[in-house]
């Protein structure tokens, strides 16, 4: 049985959202090198508000994330999600004649975004100082495990083990089991949304100070933009000695806040931790006396008796269906939401009232409806993002892009071709 209609049997459709190229970033040339999650995130923002993203790939084998992840077809949805609106080059960068293309490219880009090991783009003579020669304003986005310097910056590093040494996996699940992870490629996604900050820092320094010479050089390590999400994880030890632990779903030091099992199985999220909600939510669930317990009118008495509020509220959850203890909760206005998987995302109707949801006739499910893929995130009015054309395959604009932007004569394009160079 395939993936329940999103549409619930209405004939209302949430078409693929084209745009019309005029987003804030149009105008923008961005060279995208490297493979996997991380520079390709942010290619794919920039991509989606406008920007021309021309990503280079391996001849025959392109990116690996094409093959991550199959459940029945030659390339996976990651790829698919990650490269839209994007033009694919395919170009060998160990040979010397692919990176020569590579730097004619970069004469004509604004931007360029890499995410090997530091050190790979100067061994082919790709690095900065070099292509900077004949495009000195050129943005460099360097993405890599540890950053370009340091006693770490050779070591090979992945968003996993980013994630790891940033503090996140230390602090991801419950105290009597092991570390785990997120369930996403966090540390990946991370560092692609500061890549993308770097790029617009870039961008407004440029504008700002026309005698700008010199392009901004952007180091984004992995690690580091997993760190920066840890909150007051080291200034709490640093003053006090106290290390965060892993906690579950609890918040140390604020209650009640909790995930709660409901009758039929299902989990919901609750937040009773204000001031103002709690005693709302302990008469709701038939708890009167907390609701006006002296004692229970701040979070500090509240979070020393964690134990005793979450289990009120388990008590009253576990006599309820999840979607009828949820419109109870929100009648009152106690935060409160079901923990999504992918189906109910699919059923939501704020999900797709919001364009999170868009479909896709270039890809088609077994059952030949159309696949949904996210939307465009974050929204802008004016000059809204827009998803114009589907992820490329290996190469597919080799001949636009080599033979247009660069003038590149059939004969040499053939020679190349016959070099394995593209």
């Amino acid at each position: 049985m395939g993936p329940e209609d999103p549409n619930n049997g209405t004939s209302e459709r949430m078409p693929l959202r084209l745009g019309n190229g005029r987003g804030p970033l149009c105008g923008i040339r961005v060279l995208e090198l490297g493979n996997f999650i991380a520079g390709p995130t942010a290619g794919k923002l920039l991509a989606e508000f406008g920007a021309e993203v021309i990503k280079i790939e391996q001849p025959g084998s392109g990116d690996q994330v094409r093959r991550w992840r199959l459940f029945g077809d030659k390339t996976s949805m990651l790829w698919k999600t990650l490269s839209r609106n994007k033009k694919s080059v395919a170009i060998d960068l160990r040979k010397p004649k692919g990176a020569e293309i590579v730097r004619r490219l970069a004469r004509h880009c604004d931007v360029l975004i890499e995410n090997y090991r530091p050190g790979r783009l100067e061994s082919w003579g790709l690095g900065p100082d070099l292509l900077r020669e004949e495009n000195p304003q050129l943005i460099v986005i360097r993405v890599s495990g540890y950053g370009q310097t340091g006693p770490y910056r050779d070591r090979v590093g992945f968003g996993g083990v980013a994630e790891a040494m940033g503090g996140i996996r230390y602090v991801t699940g419950y105290p009597n089991r092991p570390p785990t992870r997120v369930g996403v490629s966090l540390g990946d996604t991370l560092a692609g949304l500061y890549a993308v900050i770097g790029v617009l820092f870039g961008l407004l320094e440029r504008r700002n100070d026309e005698r700008t010479l010199i392009g901004e050089t952007v180091d984004v390590a992995l690690y580091e933009a997993v760190y920066s999400v840890m909150e007051a994880t080291v200034p709490e030890y640093s003053t006090y000695g106290v290390v965060r632990e892993r906690t579950g779903n609890l918040i140390p030091g604020i209650a009640p806040s909790n995930t709660y099992r409901c009758s039929d199985g299902q989990w919901i999220v609750i937040g009773g931790n204000s001031d103002s909600i709690f005693p709302r939510l302990m008469r709701l669930v038939g708890r009167p006396d907390l609701a006006d317990n002296p004692k229970y009118q701040d979070n500090s008495h509240r979070a020393a008796n964690m134990d005793l509020l979450d289990e009120a509220i388990e008590s009253w959850t576990s006599k309820h269906p999840l979607d009828e203890a949820l419109q109870m909760l929100l009648a009152h206005d106690v935060p409160a939401g079901a923990i999504y998987s992918a189906d109910r995302m699919m059923r939501d109707p704020q999900f797709r009232a919001r364009d999170m949801l868009l479909e896709s006739d270039h890809d088609c499910r077994p059952d030949g409806r159309p696949v949904l893929f996210p939307g465009v995130v974050p929204k802008l009015t004016l000059r809204p993002g827009s998803v114009r054309t589907p992820a490329p395959e290996i190469g597919q604009h080799n001949a636009e892009i080599l033979g247009g932007l660069l003038g590149m004569a059939p004969e040499e394009f053939r020679s190349l071709h016959e070099e394995g160079a593209i």
